[in-house]
């Protein structure tokens, strides 16, 4: 993974990071929300307010200290350039009991202007880190359909399609 200046430093997010991380997530949710999804209802769900984006960063507060997580940003000369929600889960029983615990990525970004520059994938090797610490074998992300980019992304990382989650909505 490519670090062009060698300043590139992954560590656990500090709370004087709170609004660098927001506003990560904010872009994350503009980004997602600009997607082609190839098909209507879904388009325009998503809440791009920065209102949406604190709550967001809550949800994954919250979510990483009930079950045994970790918020990680990526800094390089001072400045937030990624960020990463983790956490440990497990998968019901109708999997062999060898590989029910893994590790969940909720939420990755990187900031505008930084992508294409292994940020991502150094940050993915934190989750891994972790998610061998926990003794777990597996790890799982989720990429929305149409983020061709973040599934190029995972992929070159060795993930592998795995589930097609289907939607409806209801009238």
């Amino acid at each position: 993974m490519s670090d062009p200046d060698g300043n590139l430093v992954v560590r656990l997010m500090r709370e004087a990071d709170r609004e660098a991380v927001i506003g990560l997530l904010w872009q994350l949710t503009r980004y997602e929300a600009a997607l082609d999804w190839g098909h209507a209802p879904f388009v325009g769900d998503r809440d791009v307010s920065y209102e949406g984006a604190v709550a967001t960063f809550e949800d994954d507060r919250e979510r990483a200290a009930t079950q045994g997580g970790a918020l990680v940003v990526a800094e390089r000369r001072g400045a937030v350039v990624g960020f990463l929600c983790w956490f440990p889960q497990r998968s019901g029983p109708y999997v062999q009991a060898g590989v029910r615990e893994e590790g969940y990525v909720a939420d990755l970004v990187v900031a505008e202007g930084q992508r294409g520059q292994g940020i991502g994938q150094r940050l993915l090797a934190e989750a891994e880190r972790r998610t061998r610490a926990k003794g777990a074998r597996r790890m799982t992300i989720f990429a929305l359909q149409g983020n061709d980019v973040a599934r190029a992304a995972y992929e070159r990382f060795g993930f592998k399609p795995h589930a097609l989650e289907l939607m409806k909505a209801l009238d």
